[in-house]
């Protein structure tokens, strides 16, 4: 996790140990175990990893074929809801944008980076890679399970005049690289946090700029949810939130949700803050063949108060208008509902 070390309790091997609730996948693993190590740093309580078997961890359907909106979140919230785990940690881009009956979340620990990366062949950046298999005759192959990012690529190759040639792609972080390694593809996409919290950095051969390409809303933060009248335990985990980070998704979750759209959707949102203390929200909406694609940006100051993640919300919100008056919902289909 960012920020400084939390002063905390020493640990304490007679309590009962708490219940996390994770995926089973070495990336979910690997941010489990670091929420783990700061939960028992605050409390004195060891914690106990659950490994929980979602949905979208089972089906090998394409995200954007099973819905993609809470298909990773699910078996999670069931086990919380049920008393089978006390808390939970989710990637926050899988994280539904409607707010879970019964359910708090307490926590939104400080985001890693937030940017797109790519892993190519022979070490190369997406502009050499393109270039260097267009002497060779041939459009560079690469992969994502991604709408958003084949939205942004296409689009990409498009202005240049290049060709590129996208393909849906499933599995995990291992997966993925196997098909680069092993010349079924010429590069894949990932997000920059998952190949830090994994200790695979090396592996990347370009972070893609935000200005190429746009993150996915809540890319690079975790979400820690617990039970909601569980108030201690409320109240430990909410030391581990970062009020920056938690206003700054909080925004461009509002503009995802207001176009209703799922997380499957070919749809981007990053909020930053600038040295004036104003967050700047940029949103995109496309096709995915890259043929059309709508990119808009808003700003205003926000003070970091009780009031501070409601003029976020509006923040998102209204982007998200603009967005939806200049033919967002065409350019994404039929809307999720």
């Amino acid at each position: 996790m960012n920020g400084q070390p939390l002063t905390g309790q020493a640990p304490d091997p007679t309590a009962a140990p708490l219940r996390l609730g994770t995926r089973r996948s070495a990336l979910a693993m690997a941010q489990s175990g670091m929420v783990a190590r700061e939960v028992t740093r605050l409390t004195g309580r060891p914690v106990e990893l659950v490994e929980i078997t979602t949905y979208g961890d089972t089906s090998r359907e394409a995200l954007a074929q099973i819905g993609g909106t809470g298909v990773f979140v699910s078996a999670l919230r069931d086990a919380l809801l049920e008393g089978r785990i006390d808390f939970a940690v989710h990637s926050l881009k899988d994280l539904p944008t409607a707010a879970p009956e019964g359910l708090l979340l307490a926590a939104v620990p400080e985001r890693e980076d937030s940017r797109d990366a790519l892993v190519a062949r022979e070490g190369l950046a997406l502009g050499e890679l393109v270039e260097k298999l267009a002497g060779a005759g041939r459009p560079a192959r690469i992969g994502t399970g991604s709408p958003r990012r084949m939205a942004q690529l296409n689009a990409w190759a498009r202005e240049r005049g290049d060709r590129l040639e996208t393909v849906a792609i499933r599995g995990n972080v291992d997966t993925r690289i196997g098909f680069v390694t092993s010349g079924e593809l010429d590069a894949v996409v990932l997000a920059t946090a998952g190949l830090n919290r994994l200790g695979r950095s090396a592996e990347i051969t370009e972070h893609l700029d935000p200005e190429l390409m746009v993150p996915a809303p809540g890319q690079g933060a975790l979400a820690i949810e617990c039970v909601a009248t569980d108030s201690g335990l409320a109240t430990v985990l909410a030391a581990l939130d970062h009020a920056p980070t938690r206003v700054a998704v909080a925004a461009e979750r509002a503009l995802l949700a207001t176009l209703e759209a799922g997380c499957s959707a070919p749809v981007a949102a990053l909020a930053g803050w600038n040295h004036r203390s104003e967050l700047r929200l940029e949103g995109v909406v496309g096709t995915v063949d890259g043929a059309d694609l709508l990119k808009m940006s808003a700003h205003g100051p926000i003070v970091l108060d009780e009031t501070a993640e409601r003029q976020a919300v509006a923040l998102g919100r209204a982007l998200a208008a603009r967005l939806l008056d200049a033919g967002a919902a065409a350019l994404m289909g039929e809307r999720a509902r």
